[in-house]
């Protein structure tokens, strides 16, 4: 050609061969053929180029067993790459024609038919399938017969579901389906359900609002037919490199019980719940967060888990919330934290609340104040004295839920500032023994205190404390001085021969240690005032002292503390304490190493420590119990730990006198007594033991499960999570065995505890308790997954809370069943649905909830 038709490079490439006709200006590639011109990347198994026309035709071809391959596969600038079973596109024009497409459009899947590709992007479609599932010929799909797709929205003729190429006899006459570039608003489907006292239920149905990329809303309701309802508003926000976190407000009518009846009056009931994070990075030094989960007590015991039916909420027995703020100044020396928290009772009658408004603490690092940044060499005995400050101080209620916001609640109130000043020197003497010395003083501000009434119960054998607030300001201080010392002792013995056990290594950590505090009873201090029994008048101001002393059980009068929450000891305290701290470790050949000369450690016990004190100024038996500690790895999977107490005093028969007079009487029990056991020759009594371990027969399962949950947390930053991806986080926390992971073809675990107790050493005063749990999955199929959780109550000589789930894999789809077939939260759930989150309300639920009041 004299003069080449193209306007721009062209690239093409085949395997086979190349045919080109110079007359008329068409390129033929056979096999593997690859063609690039304008933006247009082209695969196929053959390819015709016209450079007159520009029309680029491809297709694929059929094998000897009639298999088509080498399908065109083409790519656009603006589109992306697609599939296709044979296309025609002109370059100049930018149009073509498509048969047999399959392409991916934001997570769904365009598939069969034929499609016309205008300049505009637009694209008209007939005979097309919409499916979630990733195969060119779907399992099942949304089938288009005509229609319009744009860059923002796709507009159809009539359209209706296909399962398996069957189709469904429900459809649309025309349907409009939006392809925003951002979140969008739009109604939550909800989910039928069934509860045993509730009736039906729709469970999760809402809307969604998403008013920005920083800011969204999700309004949320469970709605039964006997009248209970839950509202439930959550607002997630974001700002990049800023912080993150989301607002939780729920509140539930929930009416329990027959018609008629006490427990159908509708409970009403409030939860709130906020999380705030700040970016590590956003300002240093500064730290601000907030984990806030509070309401109403009952509200998840009465909702059952706001219709969750999730045993882990309404067993739960506490609630508490922080929300904290951090600072860090004076180059690092010294560190502000301020917090606001709540606890909270759900169970029992009394649910208790305690708030604290705030809780501040100043802390400073420690100093060497003789010791000098030029120095050159080792410190001076001296220069190794540090000295350390903190404070700390709280504005405290505890009270009871129903009068918490009552004035006699918020007026009882309590603060105090207390300050903490350690002194301390380490030193080594000996080149081997190490101590430490310290003395340690303390401040204590109260703007109340105490002044405590005494009053004579009915009969007259004892007394009631009701105490009074005094408006004021008291100040209280301490001390205290300890040292103690330290050192290892090592034993090694080395193995001779070929043996498995090469040698073993012995570490022992014995320490001792003395502390002594005065006590701060004396008048002079102010601390402790007598207590005196007053008359029994509950008017304001007309309870009057009688002039009589309350006596403790020695006979001598009893003292109380002006501090609220505590102040100076009463009396003075010493003790020594003696500890030792134990490892043992074994060198033994490794089998593994085909050498022969190749070694490893086992460690046999890990941390075995001993421990007692004894006080000096304690009137009877001093000396404490020896309490002991360790663990013990065996192998790689199994590994034990244990704990427990001996008493070193002797248990006798104890009488006891009650009654006055001729109706005296005395009764014998058997009680610990002030006398060594090893004054009679024997060794000390075992009072408490504890033993626990677990094992897993295919430890790869857990650990490939926290490989998926943790690049599952990595997918998405957590306010782009759905409720949905958030649940199934959580519940994945909750249970080992909720990550499905169809790779790991079985796993079996358990844990098991024993507690043993008495501490009479008699067997009327002897408990064992032990428990075991076990869980596991197994493959039925490669596609079929069942999973377990059980346990045995060796008490009750009976199955603790049993659950099976069942998982099918169906490519596209899942099938999940969940089933507690006995005990008091009986219940079973069965869901079928897509996988792909952009048709996650398409999806067959059926659940039977355990709750009843009835």
């Amino acid at each position: 050609m004299k003069k080449s038709s193209l306007d721009s490079k062209l690239e093409y490439y085949a395997k086979d061969s190349a045919v080109v006709d110079r007359k008329n200006e068409v390129q033929y590639l056979y096999g593997g053929a690859r063609v690039k011109y304008e933006g247009l990347e082209l695969d196929a198994e053959f390819i015709r180029f016209d450079n007159k026309s520009k029309i680029v035709f491809a297709k694929g071809s059929t094998n000897d067993k009639g298999k088509y391959y080498g399908r065109p596969i083409f790519k656009t600038e603006e589109q992306g790459s697609s599939m296709a079973d044979s296309l025609t596109y002109n370059l100049n024009l930018k149009n073509g024609v498509v048969h047999g497409v399959f392409t991916e459009q934001e997570g769904g899947f365009f598939s069969g038919g034929k499609t016309k590709m205008q300049p505009d992007n637009e694209f008209h479609v007939h005979g097309t399938t919409y499916s979630t599932c990733n195969l060119p010929h779907p399992h099942f799909g949304i089938y288009i017969t005509k229609g319009i797709a744009t860059e923002k929205h796709i507009i159809t003729g009539p359209v209706y579901m296909k399962f398996e190429d069957i189709p469904m006899p429900l459809g649309l006459p025309f349907a409009f389906f939006p392809k925003p570039n951002k979140k969008a608003s739009g109604f939550i489907l909800p989910t039928p359900g069934e509860d045993a006292t509730k009736g039906f239920s729709l469970l999760g149905g809402g809307y969604y609002m998403a008013f920005n990329d920083y800011l969204d809303a999700r309004l949320i309701t469970n709605i039964y037919t006997n009248g209970s309802y839950d509202l439930n508003l959550v607002s997630n926000y974001t700002k990049r490199y800023k912080y993150n976190g989301n607002i939780n407000l729920t509140y539930s009518s929930t009416r329990n019980g027959l018609e008629g009846t006490p427990q159908y009056a509708p409970v009403k009931t409030v939860m709130i719940g906020w999380t705030h994070s700040q970016a590590a990075n956003a300002k240093p030094g500064t730290t601000f967060s907030a984990s806030v989960n509070a309401g109403s007590s009952r509200h998840n015991a009465v909702t059952a888990g706001n219709g969750s039916y999730d045993p882990n909420k309404f067993l739960q027995n506490t609630m508490s919330s922080s929300i904290a703020y951090g600072k860090v100044f004076g180059d690092g020396l010294f560190n502000f934290t301020s917090a606001l928290t709540h606890n909270q009772q759900t169970n029992g009658d009394s649910r208790n609340i305690s708030l604290t408004l705030p809780d501040v603490s100043l802390n400073m690092s420690t100093i060497s104040p003789f010791d000098s940044k030029k120095r050159v060499g080792e410190a001076k005995w001296y220069q190794k004295l540090t000295l350390g400050y903190s404070m700390t101080a709280y504005n405290r209620v505890s009270t009871t839920e129903d009068v918490l916001f009552s004035k006699s609640g918020l007026n009882s109130f309590t603060n105090s500032i207390s300050h903490n000043v350690p002194i301390s020197l380490p030193f080594t003497l000996f080149k081997y023994l190490n101590f430490s010395s310290g003395v340690n003083y303390s401040e204590k501000w109260d703007f109340k205190t105490l002044k405590n009434r005494y009053i004579r119960t009915a009969t007259g054998t004892g007394y009631e404390v009701r105490s009074d607030t005094v408006n004021g300001f008291k100040r209280g201080a301490q001390y205290s001085i300890s040292t103690s010392m330290s050192t290892k002792i090592y034993g090694i013995k080395q193995f001779k021969g070929n043996g498995s056990i090469r040698a073993m290594r012995h570490v022992m950590t014995p320490s001792i240690g003395f502390s002594y505090a005065p006590g701060f009873a004396a008048d002079k201090y102010g601390y402790y005032k007598t207590a005196e029994f007053y008359t029994d008048d509950i008017r304001p101001g007309m309870s009057e002292p009688t002039g009589e002393v309350v006596k403790d059980q020695y006979g001598n009068p009893l003292l109380y503390s002006v501090f609220m929450g505590g102040g100076p000891p009463q009396f003075r305290s010493g003790s020594i304490s003696f500890a030792m701290d134990n490892n043992v470790e074994l060198k033994v050949r490794n089998r593994k190493d085909t050498t022969g000369t190749g070694e490893r450690k086992l460690a046999i016990l890990q941390g075995l420590s001993l421990n007692a004190n004894y006080d000096l100024f304690r009137q009877n038996k001093k000396l404490s119990n020896i309490n002991f500690s360790g663990r013990s790895q065996f192998t790689e999977k199994l590994g034990i730990n244990f704990s427990g107490a001996f008493s070193p005093y002797m248990v006798d028969l104890v009488p006891f006198t009650s009654g006055t007079g001729s109706s005296t009487t005395t009764t014998y029990s058997y009680q610990e007594i002030d006398r060594y056991v090893w004054k009679d020759g024997k060794l000390p009594r075992l009072t408490t033991f504890t033993l626990s371990f677990d094992y897993s027969l295919n430890p790869e399962a857990f650990k490939k499960r926290n490989e998926n949950l943790d690049k599952l947390n990595n997918q998405n930053a957590p306010v782009t999570r759905t409720q949905e991806q958030i649940d199934a986080l959580n519940a994945v926390s909750r249970d080992p065995n909720a990550f499905v992971d169809f790779n790991i073809p079985w796993n079996f675990s358990f844990a098991y505890s024993f507690n043993y107790n008495n501490p009479l050493g008699r067997p009327e005063t002897r408990s064992i308790t032990n428990t075991l749990n076990f869980s596991g999955d197994f493959n039925l199929t490669p596609k079929w997954k069942i999973q377990y959780t059980s346990g045995y109550d060796f008490k009750a000589k009976n199955l603790s809370q049993t659950s099976f789930s069942i998982y099918r894999d169906l490519h596209c789809w899942d099938m999940s069943a969940s089933w507690i077939p006995f005990g008091a939260y009986q219940s079973y759930s069965i869901d079928i649905r897509v996988r792909a989150s952009v048709l996650q309300d398409l999806k067959l639920s059926k659940r039977k909830g355990f709750w009843t009041r009835y």
